[in-house]
Formats: structure tokens, sequence, C-alpha cells
């Protein structure tokens, strides 16, 4: 039976692809590292130009908008993330490093003073959840809201979802508030913004909200569960870190290599193309799987260990190319605070129910986080 967090292995060994069904076709999933990097970089071959289908699964059931700008090539993709990268590199500095700290210290804190709680939904969640707000600059009550979501905003809704765009409607208030009383916020940012001149379309706006406040919620909240699932299951690494704080942006480095919570992201060939062993037809698609390459063992000694001190380390967790991720300096800095302040406060987290999350497909099944992980945790100085 292969190891459910690679499920990958074999394929990727023999012969570097594999072919998994997506909605209405087989798609060609590219597994390793050197051809993932390289077919990311090419997008006039392969290109991210496919509304609604950024992943194997077409999302038309769930939004309506083409995601900005996930789902565009360059030039446009590249005029279009300018609008909101100065927003994403908000994380880079000093007062908001600080800010983010304080927020990470106060929520192991309270896990601390409750003792016992369930990881994903209990922590995982509201961390991401308060941590966005600060990256947005919205309210601290908007936080309240986003955990009532759940970890997927769009899977987690049920009907919600089906009957109305969920996100969507939400966003579109949220647009229409800041029109009514504008500010500093993610909203207030988008209404004012332009793009080669001019003011962004409403769909425009719709499609930067879609990706901001979906694409990144549950990624974060699955690497931070694992990592504090890892540390229970370790408790020798939470005391290596604790001894040795300079291990902290490796081992940021070395969780996200071995999380790799989303699986993979899709691309269209305009003109057909050949990858590695395989013929992709005209208008075929292929699967950029990001934990394959990033357990590719050509470049990763001993890839299914954690290293805590691995370097170098040239996972690809935040996508490759000119659409890697554009959230990165925030999920970074969320796990180098968690780090930090697990080893100032915890001494040690004890498993007590763990049940993985599995992503079941045609031709494999993969574990990309937890659908429960009820941990308790025993702070420095507390008796057992």
């Amino acid at each position: 039976m292969s190891d459910p967090r690679d499920p990958f292995k074999e394929a990727r060994q023999k012969a570097g692809t594999l072919q998994v069904r997506g909605d209405d076709e087989d798609v060609t999933m590219i597994l390793r590292l050197q051809d993932v990097r390289k077919t990311t970089k090419n997008w006039k071959v392969f290109s991210s130009d496919q509304p609604l289908r950024v992943l194997i699964h077409t999302e038309a059931n769930v939004r309506s908008m083409r995601q900005l700008p996930n789902e565009i090539d360059p030039p446009d993709h590249t005029d279009y993330r300018a609008i909101v990268e100065p927003l994403f590199r908000r994380p880079l500095q000093p007062d908001y490093i600080a800010d983010m700290e304080r927020l990470v210290g106060a929520e192991v804190a309270k896990a601390v003073s409750i003792g016992q709680l369930e990881a994903v939904h209990a922590f995982s969640l509201p961390l991401q959840s308060r941590a966005l707000t600060r990256l947005f600059r919205m309210p601290d009550a908007e936080a309240e809201e986003w955990i009532s979501w759940g970890v997927h905003v769009f899977y987690d809704q049920g009907e919600a979802v089906e009957e109305g765009f969920f996100l969507e409607n939400y966003s579109g208030r949220q647009f229409k508030r800041a029109e009514e009383h504008p500010g500093d916020d993610f909203f207030s940012l988008l209404n004012q913004a332009e793009y080669r001149g001019r003011k962004l379309t409403f769909e425009e706006k719709q499609g930067f909200a879609s990706v901001t406040l979906s694409g990144g919620r549950d990624t974060v909240i699955h690497t931070v569960s694992s990592i504090l699932v890892h540390l229970a299951e370790h408790p020798e690494a939470l005391e290596h870190i604790r001894a040795n704080r300079t291990l902290i942006p490796t081992a940021t480095e070395e969780f996200v290599r071995f999380v790799s919570p989303l699986t993979s992201v899709a691309r269209t060939c305009p003109h057909g193309a050949r990858i590695v062993d395989r013929e992709v037809p005209t208008p075929g698609r292929v699967a950029l799987c990001w934990p394959s390459a990033n357990r590719d063992e050509t470049f990763f000694t001993q890839p299914d260990e954690v290293q805590l001190d691995r370097s170098p380390n040239p996972h690809i967790g935040f996508g490759f190319g000119p659409h890697a991720c554009l959230g990165a300096p925030h999920a970074r800095l969320v796990i180098r605070s968690l780090l930090n302040a697990l080893a100032n406060q915890v001494e040690r987290i004890e498993p007590v129910e763990i049940v993985p999350k599995l992503e079941k497909e045609s031709s494999y099944t993969r574990q990309i986080g937890y659908d429960k992980a009820v941990l308790r945790f025993i702070g420095l100085n507390q008796s057992a």
C-alpha cells in the first residue's frame, strides 16, 4: 500500500507522470520537480487562461468569476498581480511582524489555558481567520464570520454555495460597504484600483476576492494543524526548536515542503504538448503536482522525513514561476510566529485523537491534512 502522504512515488520514479480523471477528461499529472518547474514557466504552452478550471475539477458550481490573477497569463497576469502585490508584501514589514507575533502568541496562550482542544477547527481555523484580518486591514470582529465558514469557504457551506455562490454574495456586500465607507482595507483598495488606466470592473474585483478569501485559507489551516500533529507525535522536534531558534526559518520551509496541502493546479495546452512520456492533445490539460515534486528523490534526501535543518530546500510548496503564491509571505510569517510561540510557551503537545483528511481521486488517495486533531497542550512549568 502506498504512503497516503506520497501516493505518487512509484509513478514519479517510473514514468514521471500519472493520469487522473477530471470532470470529463483524463488529465496528465506532472510529478517530478524539474518538469514541474519548467512547465510553470512555459505559460505559452501550458496556459492558466482557463476560467473556473484552475483545479482538475471545475469550480463552476461554486463560483462564476475568473479568479485573478490566477486564471490568466502574462503579460495581463503581471499587471493584475501588481495591483494587490503591495498588500501581500506587508508581512515583510517589522511592525506587521510584531503584530502577528502578538496575535499568534495570544492564540497559543489560549490553547495552553484550555489544555485540550481540536486543533483544526478550534485552533488553526481561528488563527488563520484572525491573521487574515491583519492582512486585509479588516476589523478583528470580521474574523468571527470567516470562522463560521469552516475550513474551506466553498465546500464547507453545503447548500448555501449551490443556492447563491456564497463567497461572491459576501464580497459583493463588502464592496458596497467600502463604496459607502471607504478606508484602507482590501475591498476599498480594489474599489480604488486601476488596471491600465481604468477602474476595475465588478467582475474583476470579485475575481480578486474569490482567490484571496478562498485560496489561502484551507492550505494554511491544514499546514498549521499538520505542524501541531507532527510536534505532538515527535516531541523531540519542539525541544530541538526551543534549544536552537535559528532553526525556525529552515523548519518553516521544511513543513511547507512536507505538508504541501494543495495537491495540484491545472494548465491547459491550447496547441497540445508533449510532457515526459505523454502526448497531451489540443486543448488537453496537465496538472502540476506540488507534493510529488516536493518529494522528488533526486533533489531531496530522505524526502519522507521532516528535517528541521534541511538546506538547501528547493521546494515549490508555494508554486513556482509567474503564478507563484501571493500569500507566501503571510503563510511563512504565521508559521514562523507559531513555532516561536510554541517554543516560548509549550513544554509538549500530546495527541489524543487524530483523524487524517484524505483526498480521493481516480488514480490516487492522498492525505492533505486532518479532519480532526484533538491535542493536549502542556505549558512550560505546568504539571502533567
